[in-house]
C-alpha cells in the first residue's frame, strides 16, 4: 500500500506511520484538514488587509496585520493558541475604537486549558476566526460602498507623500518675508545707524526697498498673476529704490565708507529675484558673491579698528542668505501668484518724476467754434476755403522789381537776421573739476589714497606692503610710482596719468580713464580696463602670462619686451564679429584693415 503525504503544520507526516512521527508538536488526534482550513482563513485575511490598505488608517492596518501574523504562526506552533486569542482580542479592541470600522464581534471564547485536546481547540478556533473574518469582510465591503472616491481614507503611503496645500504655503509666504524684514534687515539697519554717515543714509534706502518688495509679495498672495506690462508697473517702487541705492554710491565715491556703499550697491540687485524664473535662489547667491569683493575689503580695513564694521558685514551677508532660504522654501521656481482676485487698478502705480510741468489749461469748447462773427480765425478759414480764387489778389512781380536785375534795389535795409545765441555753458565733466578740490595723498590703514593731484610727476609710495591697496582718483597729468609688492591698484577717473610699479598680488584696474599708461617691472596677474579711452600697457618678461580683461574701452595697446630693450606694440581687439551656429553664438575678433 502506497504512502501519501499531508501537511503537518509545516512538516511532512507519513499517514501510515503516524505513531512514529518525530515532530514533538504533532498530535495524531488532529485532523489533517485543520491546516487547510487555517490556510483558507489566511488567504481571506490577506484579502481583507489588501482592501484595508486603501481605506483605513495605519493603526487599524497594524492591528489586522498582527492578527494575520498570529494565524500564520499557529500553523507551525500549535502551542501558541493563547497568544493567538489575545492577539485577536487586541485587534478587535483597536478596530472597535475607530469610527471607520464599527464591528459587532462576539467575545472571544475562553482559553482552553493546556490539557485539552488540540483538535477541539483548533475546531473552536477555526469557527471563531471564520465568524470574525465574515464580519470583517462585511464591514469593509460596507465602507467601500458607502464612501465615494473623494471620501476614501488615504493609504499610509499617500499620507506620507501628501504635499502641503498651496493655500497653507501661500499664507506662510508673507510671514516668512516679514521675519526677514523684522530680523536680518532690522539688525543690518541698526548696525548701519551705529556706524552713521553715508552708511546709515544708504541703509535707510535698503529698508525702503525691502518694504516695497514686501508689499509686492503680499499682493502676490492676494491676486492672480497680472500681465507682464502690469508686473513691470507694480515693480517700479522696488526698482526705483534699487536705482537710488546704486546712485547714492556713485555720488559718494570720496566717502571714507566707499567700500561699504559698494558692497550694498553691487549686491542689492538680489531683490530682482521676483522677476527670475526658474532659478531665483541662485540669482540671490550670485548677487551675494558680486558684493563679496567689497565686503572682504571692509573686513580687511576695519577688522583691527572697529568690530562694528565686521558685524555690519556679517549682518548684510546673513540678510541675503536668509532671503535665499526664504525663496527656496516658498518660491523655489519663481514668485508664486496664489491669489484669485484681480490686481487693484491703482495698486502700486509708479510715482511721477519730480518737477513735471503742470498740464496746459483746457480750452473751452466755445473758443473752437467757427461761427464767432468777426473773429479773425473765421476770416482766415473763410479765405482758405476760397480754393483757386485765393490767388486772384496776388500782384505780379515785374522785371523792374527784381533785385537780381536791378542792383540799385539792393541798397535797401539789410535782411532780418536772427540774434546770435551764445553757446550754453556745459556742466563740468566728472574729471574736470580738479582745481576745485584740494589734492590728497594719505594712508588710511592699509589703503593709500591719491586724489585730485594735478601736474605732479613725483607721486611715490615707498614703504608699500603686500596687503596694501592703492586708489588713485581724479588725477591729471601726474605720475605715481609704487615701490615694493602691493596687493592691488585702482585708477579711477584719471586723465593723462602714468603709473610705475614693481609687482602686484592680484590686479590693476582702470575705470573711466583717458590716456593713461602703466609699466610693470615685476609681475602682474590681471589687468582690468573698463570704460577707458587710451591705455598703454608696458609689460616685463615676468608678466607675459598676464590676463587682460576689457569692456567698453578703446585705443588699448600692449607693449611686449623684445629682449633688446625695445618693445613690440600689439593692439587689443575692439571690434568683434558674431555668427549664429544652431542655438549658440560664435564670436571672433575682427582685425582692423585700415
Amino acid at each position: 500500500m502506497g504512502q501519501s503525504l499531508s501537511a503537518c503544520f509545516g512538516r511532512t507526516l507519513i499517514i501510515n506511520d503516524v505513531k512514529n512521527c518525530n515532530n514533538p508538536d504533532c498530535d495524531p488526534n488532529i485532523k489533517p484538514s485543520t491546516a487547510a482550513e487555517l490556510e483558507a482563513l489566511v488567504v481571506r485575511l490577506e484579502k481583507i488587509v489588501d482592501r484595508l490598505e486603501r481605506s483605513v488608517s495605519a493603526r487599524e492596518l497594524a492591528a489586522v496585520n498582527q492578527t494575520l501574523e498570529s494565524v500564520k504562526s499557529v500553523k507551525s506552533h500549535p502551542e501558541s493558541l493563547r497568544p493567538l486569542t489575545e492577539s485577536i482580542e487586541r485587534a478587535d479592541c483597536y478596530l472597535s475604537k475607530e469610527e471607520s470600522l464599527d464591528l459587532d464581534l462576539p467575545p472571544p471564547p475562553p482559553t482552553p486549558p493546556p490539557t485539552a485536546t488540540a483538535s477541539r481547540n483548533f475546531s473552536n478556533l477555526s469557527a471563531d476566526l471564520e465568524e470574525r473574518i465574515n464580519n470583517l469582510e462585511s464591514t469593509v465591503g460596507d465602507i467601500r460602498r458607502d464612501q465615494s472616491e473623494e471620501d476614501v481614507i488615504p493609504t499610509v503611503v499617500q499620507l506620507i507623500s501628501l504635499e502641503k496645500p498651496k493655500e497653507v504655503a501661500a499664507s506662510m509666504s508673507v510671514p516668512g518675508y516679514e521675519d526677514i524684514v523684522g530680523g536680518s534687515v532690522a539688525d543690518f539697519v541698526k548696525l548701519s545707524q551705529k556706524i552713521g554717515g553715508d552708511v546709515a543714509a544708504q541703509a535707510n534706502l535698503v529698508k525702503e526697498a525691502f518694504d516695497a518688495q514686501l508689499k509686492y509679495v503680499r499682493l502676490a498672495t492676494e491676486a492672480a498673476q497680472p500681465p507682464q506690462d502690469r508686473q513691470m508697473q507694480l515693480l517700479q517702487p522696488t526698482s526705483q529704490k534699487i536705482a537710488a541705492i546704486q546712485e547714492f554710491r556713485e555720488k559718494h565715491r570720496t566717502s571714507p565708507y566707499f567700500n561699504h556703499l559698494s558692497a550694498i550697491s553691487e549686491s542689492i540687485p538680489a531683490l530682482g529675484w521676483v522677476c527670475v524664473s526658474p532659478t531665483p535662489g541662485p540669482h540671490v547667491k550670485e548677487m551675494n558673491d558680486a558684493g563679496q569683493f567689497y565686503t572682504n575689503r571692509v573686513l580687511k580695513d576695519w577688522k583691527e579698528k572697529d568690530a562694528t564694521h565686521v558685524e555690519w558685514t556679517r549682518a548684510w551677508v546673513k540678510t541675503l542668505t536668509d532671503l535665499q532660504q526664504y525663496i527656496k522654501q516658498h518660491h523655489t521656481t519663481g514668485l508664486v501668484w496664489s491669489g484669485k482676485g484681480q490686481v487693484p487698478a491703482g495698486g502700486c502705480p509708479p510715482p511721477p518724476p519730480p518737477g513735471m510741468p503742470p498740464p496746459p489749461p483746457m480750452i473751452p469748447l466755445e473758443d473752437l467754434s467757427l461761427g464767432a462773427g468777426n473773429d479773425d480765425r473765421s476770416a482766415l478759414f473763410a479765405e482758405i476755403n476760397r480754393g483757386e480764387d485765393i490767388t486772384k489778389n496776388l500782384k505780379k512781380v515785374s522785371a523792374d522789381m527784381q533785385t537780381h536785375k536791378n542792383p540799385g534795389l539792393r541798397s535797401g535795409p539789410a535782411p532780418f537776421k536772427a540774434p546770435s545765441v551764445s553757446a550754453p555753458v556745459s556742466a563740468p565733466k566728472a574729471g574736470g573739476d580738479f582745481a576745485n578740490k584740494p589734492p590728497v595723498f594719505s594712508r588710511d590703514g592699509k589703503k593709500w589714497l591719491i586724489e585730485y593731484q594735478k601736474s605732479n610727476p613725483s607721486l611715490a609710495i615707498d614703504n608699500a606692503e603686500m596687503n596694501n591697496v592703492a586708489y588713485m582718483f581724479r588725477c591729471q597729468d601726474s605720475t605715481l610710482t609704487v615701490k615694493g609688492k602691493i596687493n592691488s591698484i585702482v585708477i579711477d577717473s584719471c586723465k593723462k596719468c602714468s603709473i610705475l610699479f614693481d609687482s602686484l598680488v592680484s590686479s590693476i584696474e582702470f575705470v573711466n580713464c583717458q590716456s593713461v599708461q602703466m609699466q610693470v617691472l615685476g609681475k602682474v596677474p590681471t589687468i582690468s580696463i573698463d570704460k577707458t579711452d587710451g591705455c598703454q600697457m608696458y609689460l616685463s618678461d615676468q608678466s607675459l602670462g598676464v590676463e587682460i580683461i576689457s569692456s567698453k574701452s578703446s585705443e588699448m595697446n600692449v607693449l611686449i619686451p623684445k629682449g633688446n630693450g625695445d618693445y613690440a606694440e600689439q593692439p587689443v581687439p575692439e571690434q568683434f564679429k558674431t555668427t549664429i551656429k544652431g542655438q549658440s553664438l560664435n564670436t571672433i575678433c575682427v582685425e582692423s584693415l585700415g
